[in-house]
């Protein structure tokens, strides 16, 4: 049953709330630790891995673009909402099933849950923007993309960050830079690899792995969802309260 506008407004500012909060003290304990750990790191290999996440990202990326569906034009924010809810669903259950599949298969299969797990992910993104009617062919619609993900998987630092750039998009997209190789993918990789570690190399355990695998997929999807369905909130609610004309209405109630 699609949730009252007021209900929506509620758990918005909910979650602005959590996305804003300042690191607690075991939050800022956590960070100290990530970055000594990464500063044991030699340059080379910092460098070798934020290639790699780059183009495996930028090429998810191109991917999940070829085999999105355009835009919802005409559609009510309610229907929006369901649809989204509903794609969430899809992909919680996938993402559950090869999490299972590959924490059960043992250390080489355990090890290819992170580009598949990755590929959901994006895909599920650039399902979400169409159904609330963004074109992810437009380049800072998958940079928006990249900022959601970010958001949803990094230190509450780094989310604090990020959740002020999103909040403000439309004049922080002015700034955003037309090179994709200017994107800052160090913190991207560096906060995603931290951010997952311990839920998914638990995955690659004996006996429960599959056990593993499944209930921490389960979650990511599920935070990555909630994340994307309140930024795209943010939007809709912004330009609605500034008065601007928008393609999407809800109805009362």
């Amino acid at each position: 049953m699609p949730h009252s506008e007021s209900t929506i407004r509620t758990e918005l500012r909910l979650w602005q709330h959590q996305m804003q909060r300042r690191p607690s003290l075991l939050n800022q304990l956590a960070r100290r630790v990530q970055i000594r750990l990464n500063a044991l790191l030699p340059e080379r290999v910092h460098q070798a891995i934020t290639a790699a996440i780059r183009q495996m990202v930028r090429g998810v990326l191109y991917g999940s673009q070829r085999t999105t569906s355009r835009p919802v034009a005409e559609a009510t924010f309610a229907a929006r909402e369901t649809a989204a809810r509903a794609r969430i669903r899809d992909f919680r259950t996938m993402a559950t099933a090869e999490g299972a599949v590959t924490g059960a298969g043992g250390f080489l299969l355990g090890l290819a849950d992170f580009p598949l797990l990755l590929s959901l992910k994006i895909k599920l993104l650039f399902d979400l923007a169409a159904r609330y009617g963004y074109d992810v062919h437009d380049y800072t619609e998958r940079l928006y993309v990249l900022h959601i993900f970010q958001l949803a998987f990094s230190s509450q630092h780094t989310r604090n960050l990020t959740y002020q750039r999103l909040a403000d998009w439309d004049t922080y997209r002015l700034s955003l830079p037309l090179n994709p190789e200017e994107f800052d993918w160090r913190t991207f990789q560096q906060e995603y690899r931290d951010y997952i570690d311990l839920a998914k190399m638990a995955q690659l355990l004996p006996f429960v792995g599959a056990a593993v695998g499944a209930v921490a997929n389960y979650r990511l999807i599920e935070q990555l969802g909630h994340t994307a369905m309140n930024c795209y909130r943010l939007r809709h609610f912004a330009a609605e309260d500034a008065g601007e004309t928008l393609p999407i209405t809800m109805p009362a109630g």
